[in-house]
């Protein structure tokens, strides 16, 4: 069974930078997405990017586009979340997920109820 294991997070101040990482076992689909959410309190969960595993593509949403991206290992054993320019707004718990099937592209595959499988998330605080 897949398992997700997030690091990385913590306390940072405003305009700094963290680099998350999912750490993923006993991934053996042949079609899936790895993505990365995240929640504010009292906000709903927030899709940010994810890699698709048949089209070798990596889609960032608009709203951190230019300050976070998404890289994997060679063995796509861990993925990481590179977090720059932080800002208070960016305060939030951020989690991976892994969907099964094939992901084309665009917004529509950022949807919560698309990833079946999560990790406990890791808490990021940016904050002066």
């Amino acid at each position: 069974q897949v398992q997700l294991v997030e690091s990385g997070g913590g306390l940072v101040q405003p305009g700094g930078s963290l680099r998350l990482a999912c750490a993923v076992s006993d991934l053996t689909l042949d079609s899936y997405a790895i993505a990365w959410f995240r929640q504010a309190p009292e906000k709903e969960r927030e899709g940010l990017s994810y890699f698709s595993s048949r089209t070798g593509d990596t889609y960032i949403a608009a709203s951190v586009k230019g300050r976070f991206t998404m890289s994997r290992d060679n063995a796509e054993k861990t993925v990481f979340r590179q977090m720059d320019s932080l800002k208070p707004e960016d305060t939030a718990t951020y989690y991976c997920a892994v969907g099964r099937g094939i992901f084309f592209g665009g917004a529509y595959y950022l949807r919560t109820n698309l990833y079946g499988i999560w990790g406990q998330g890791t808490q990021v605080t940016v904050s002066s």
